[in-house]
């Protein structure tokens, strides 16, 4: 698939193994890159250094993307879809939080704080929500359909699997902040303090690229 006015590749700047098959959630808590396998049913924690496995949980509902909070993960899963809480030293269910209306649409997310970031399809829109309650605080629709999420301070990003590309919108008013091609099919996403890290389902690899050459592809390029 093409989409007509993106002709920028982004380079590749690190990457690191993947050690699933079917590549979900990615996200970063500081220590460890978490990553989420929809096949195997398992969530993995993988030193930032090497890809090397340092932990495995189980956690068979997983659907899609992870993000890390209030001292658990926070996975996709599910049928319908919202928020599965585990142990991130041995994989307990700790709980889980309804995402309403339910459905099968979420697919993204990210915490920043007591909030959290989703990517939902069908349509396709970026809301900010309350994570204790699930409450919608904010909602901006968004072109292309987007798979993984990250945020990185007032920008928003966002992988879009069909297209293989990731977009950058402002998280304050979902303006297009940029939009470029990446190699493989992003669909996991993490920001690690300096880089923006996808996780390529054809590649079978957790790959990295700069946030500031994504928004030099928009027209509120960076400065």
């Amino acid at each position: 698939m093409t989409v007509p006015g993106v002709d920028t590749t982004l380079p590749i700047v690190r990457e690191l193994p993947a050690p699933g098959s079917y590549l979900c959630g990615l996200t970063y808590d500081g220590e460890f890159f978490w990553h989420s396998d929809q096949e195997a049913g398992e969530i993995y924690a993988l030193a930032p250094d090497t890809g090397a496995v340092v932990r495995t949980l189980s956690c068979p509902r997983l659907r899609a993307d992870l993000t890390v909070g209030g001292g658990a993960l926070c996975q996709v899963g599910g049928r319908p879809k919202r928020i599965l809480l585990v142990d991130p030293l041995n994989g307990a269910a700790l709980g889980e939080r309804e995402v309403a209306p339910s459905s099968g649409r979420l697919c993204g997310v990210e915490t920043s704080g007591v909030m959290m970031w989703m990517g939902l399809r069908g349509p396709s829109v970026v809301q900010l929500r309350d994570v204790e309650t699930m409450t919608v605080r904010r909602e901006f629709s968004v072109p292309g359909t987007p798979s993984g999420l990250t945020v990185a301070g007032d920008v928003v990003v966002y992988a879009d699997f069909e297209g293989a590309l990731l977009r950058a919108v402002d998280g304050r008013d979902g303006t297009l902040l940029g939009e470029a091609l990446v190699d493989g099919r992003p669909v996991g996403l993490t920001w690690d303090g300096a880089l923006v890290w996808y996780a390529d389902f054809a590649g079978r690899r957790l790959a990295a690229v700069r946030l500031r050459d994504l928004l030099a592809t928009g027209t509120f390029a960076a400065a």
